[in-house]
């Protein structure tokens, strides 16, 4: 199985990839593609500048990244309950090559954040949105207050009933 993972943000210092990754660790038997979304930077779409320019490569690239993996794992990071802007512009622009996004791929969705609500508002805009953009949704898992719950410097969750959860999760995509 080939997995894509993931951090809906284009933060370098990202809680959202640091868990993305820690969950990506956890998936045995398959090849994961870790990407960091920096690398998909669109202009900020507009009509007027698709039918000027047409879709930017990097909404291209994007797109066939997600065709090529058979499941997905993304993190999603929160800006004022919504998805981050970096995250919502490139998916803005992949909604215009296909408005099945995610090609029915299954997932497992995460999220997190520094505070008690773990990102859980763009949790549930993500599951709730998903199957318009053909995202099977598999599992997911809100992990609140990230610093009391991840050693940064280790990579991994502290909290044991998180883990099991997560590994859970992971686990769906088999």
């Amino acid at each position: 199985m080939n997995v894509l993972a993931f951090a809906a943000s284009n933060s370098r210092n990202s809680i959202n990839k640091a868990l993305v990754t820690h969950a990506a660790n956890l998936i045995e038997n398959s090849e994961v593609e870790l990407i960091d979304l920096n690398d998909y930077e669109t202009p900020l779409y507009s009509v007027d500048r698709e039918g000027a320019d047409g879709i930017p490569a990097a909404a291209q690239k994007f797109y066939d990244k997600i065709g090529g993996a058979d499941a997905l794992v993304i993190s999603f990071a929160e800006h004022n309950g919504n998805f981050t802007a970096a995250y919502k512009n490139l998916f803005d622009w992949a909604s215009r090559i296909d408005q099945a996004v995610y090609q029915g791929k299954p997932a497992v969705l995460l999220a997190t954040s520094p505070g008690p609500g773990g990102a859980g508002n763009v949790l549930g805009t993500a599951k709730g949105s998903a199957p318009y953009f053909k995202l099977d949704v598999k599992a997911d898992l809100s992990v609140p207050s990230f610093y009391d719950n991840f050693d940064m410097e280790n990579g991994r969750l502290t909290n044991s009933e998180l883990q099991a959860q997560l590994e859970t999760a992971i686990s769906s995509l088999n």
